[in-house]
């Protein structure tokens, strides 16, 4: 079959997709998309984290021909959805989430979108450099794009709304500290850029 969608911005065409082949399956080797990484394939680690539609979801659980017509966010595009959200008048209160109709306005730039090289980082990809979150890397796409959507809908996140929002996602490296240090400077640069 062939499946229609868009991600990180751009409509995309995959052609020859079997009924049993997975999202994850599909970004990777179909759209030379390695940033979700694919560990577990049972939907347990969140390594292979994506949003679609908006929602975080284990790309390796959704059949590919379930993505026709909807839209789809990497780990490459996180940079330049949060700049579109920034310049859209993203949310900043706890009740939110972007718009179906506002996301299908985004254009990524196609060297962004592919390789996230040449733009700037998100604010939460720049935190979990400043606050050394990262160790080996293989979860950190993961948790980078759920710890966006928990600062989307959620500009001042307690603790317990963090772990909430990254339980699904397994790193093996650290103590998860440094990871909930990332996500608390981002929403207090968040913050700070608000005021």
């Amino acid at each position: 079959m062939r499946v229609n969608f868009t991600v990180n911005g751009r409509q995309q065409e995959a052609d020859d997709v079997w009924e049993g082949e997975s999202l994850l399956y599909v970004l990777r080797e179909r759209m030379g998309l390695p940033g979700s990484k694919n560990a577990c394939e049972q939907g347990e680690c969140g390594s292979c984290t994506v949003r679609l539609d908006g929602v975080p979801v284990c790309s390796c659980l959704v059949a590919a021909g379930q993505v026709e017509g909807r839209e789809v966010v990497t780990v490459e595009g996180l940079a330049d959805f949060a700049q579109q959200r920034a310049e859209h008048g993203g949310c900043a209160t706890a009740a939110c989430g972007t718009p179906l109709d506002q996301a299908k306005q985004w254009e990524a730039k196609p060297s962004d979108s592919q390789t996230g090289e040449g733009s700037e980082l998100s604010p939460i990809q720049q935190a979990f450099i400043d606050a050394g979150a990262v160790q080996c890397g293989f979860c950190t796409p993961g948790l980078l794009v759920a710890a966006d959507e928990l600062l989307e809908r959620n500009a001042e996140p307690s603790d317990a709304d963090i772990r909430e929002a990254l339980s699904g996602n397994l790193c093996r490296c650290t103590g998860y500290e440094k990871i909930l240090d990332a996500v608390r400077l981002a929403a207090a640069r968040q913050e700070e850029a608000v005021r």
